[in-house]
């Protein structure tokens, strides 16, 4: 065999090694691209269906850089964040404290809203209402004499404690919290109400998307306390559609 010839045949070898370490890398990219969209559509949250109108996206005013905090910190493409964004909405819950006036605010708003894809209760804080409710039925305990006076202050409570303990219901408490003692002249008790909507619209971002279409199909404005308060709740009963970001 000539030298040109071996250079010519190395030189082809050389091609068809090429060409096919394309074709490997190109396989590779698509079987990659294939994979994420499989992925993104069997997120278990529901996110992937929900319009973008229904999910709030960047930083919320006036409190948002103050607690370093986004709505698309929420999100199951990343649910370490998620979890640690609930989590610090949720420690202000358990640290601010509320004066008598600021606890009365506090009960009006925050009775408006329920965590209702966790649990049954009516409101994520015992309303004034479950108050009233419970003392009739202890003062009617005690006047039958079934538990003393002594016993029956174990199952009275106070309007504003904790109705629901799951992380989503402390982290609207907690915003609720911070927005009454920091920013009480800047947000109505309404604008209040709308922020906590819109973070339990990316907590459940499948069940919003479902009651949001349940909302167009009644004629109701869409707004985020119609949406997400218990103004309308249950109008989405029998629509598919579930999942949730963040740990309950």
């Amino acid at each position: 065999m000539g030298m040109e010839q071996k250079e010519a045949k190395e030189k082809a070898v050389v091609v068809f090694l090429v060409i096919g370490l394309i074709l490997a890398v190109f396989n590779q990219i698509q079987l990659f691209s294939m994979k994420m969209d499989k992925d993104i559509t069997e997120t278990p949250t529901g996110l992937s269906i929900v319009k973008a109108e229904v999910v709030p996206e960047g930083t919320p005013r006036v409190y948002g850089k103050e607690l370093s905090v986004s709505y698309d910190d929420v999100s199951a493409t990343n649910q370490r964040l998620a979890d640690a964004t609930i989590n610090k909405l949720g420690d202000l819950d358990n640290k601010i404290k509320l004066t008598e006036e600021e606890l009365e605010r506090y009960v009006s708003i925050v009775s408006q809203i329920s965590c209702e894809y966790c649990c049954g209760a009516q409101s994520i804080i015992v309303r004034q209402e479950d108050v009233d409710n419970m003392n009739a039925k202890i003062d009617a305990a005690i006047k039958e004499g079934q538990i003393t006076e002594e016993e029956a202050s174990q199952y009275r409570t106070k309007a504003g404690e904790p109705a629901c303990g799951c992380a989503h219901s402390f982290a609207m408490r907690g915003l609720a919290k911070y927005l009454i003692t920091e920013h009480g002249n800047e947000f109505t008790d309404d604008e209040i109400l709308e922020e906590l909507g819109k973070w339990k619209t990316l907590f459940f971002p499948g069940q919003m998307q479902q009651k949001a279409e349940a909302l167009k199909e009644n004629g109701i404005e869409f707004n985020y306390i119609n949406l997400a308060s218990n103004k309308y709740r249950g109008i989405e009963q029998g629509n598919s559609g579930g999942g949730m970001v963040g740990g309950c």
